[in-house]
């Protein structure tokens, strides 16, 4: 009897550090929104400069949905401003994007507006 309560010790133990150490996770999670108090707009490719991000930090994209959207696009979509096919299109206006490691690029796809500076390009440890 002893051997099976060390055992189940044993296995909450476990289970309680892993719950603890999936939560550090998400502590240490950032949310940013892109472009801060004017939103995701014109000329806000350099808002990313100075920051660091990680991997599992949230972008939040405000915007008005009439005028904008926002487009998940690979680096030779961020250069040319050209949205490649299969690539995902938020349009809610609140859209909150999850950084995966790596190159994460955005770009809004209606005409003009990504020539006009509304993309970004963030790198997450």
């Amino acid at each position: 009897m002893a051997q099976g309560r060390v055992s189940a010790m044993t296995t909450a133990a476990l289970v309680l550090l892993l719950v603890l150490i999936g939560h550090s996770e998400l502590v240490r999670a950032a949310t940013y929104t892109v472009g801060g108090s004017r939103g995701w707009t014109f000329n806000v490719s350099r808002w990313p400069k100075g920051k660091h991000f990680k991997a599992g930090d949230t972008l939040v994209f405000i915007y008005d949905k009439r005028a904008h959207n926002v487009v998940a696009v690979n680096n030779a979509g961020y250069k040319s401003c050209m949205t490649p096919k299969g690539s995902k299109v938020f349009r809610s206006g609140k859209d909150r994007i999850k950084l995966k490691k790596g190159p994460n690029f955005f770009i809004c796809n209606l005409p003009q507006h990504c020539k006009s500076g509304m993309k970004i390009a963030v790198t997450a440890l």
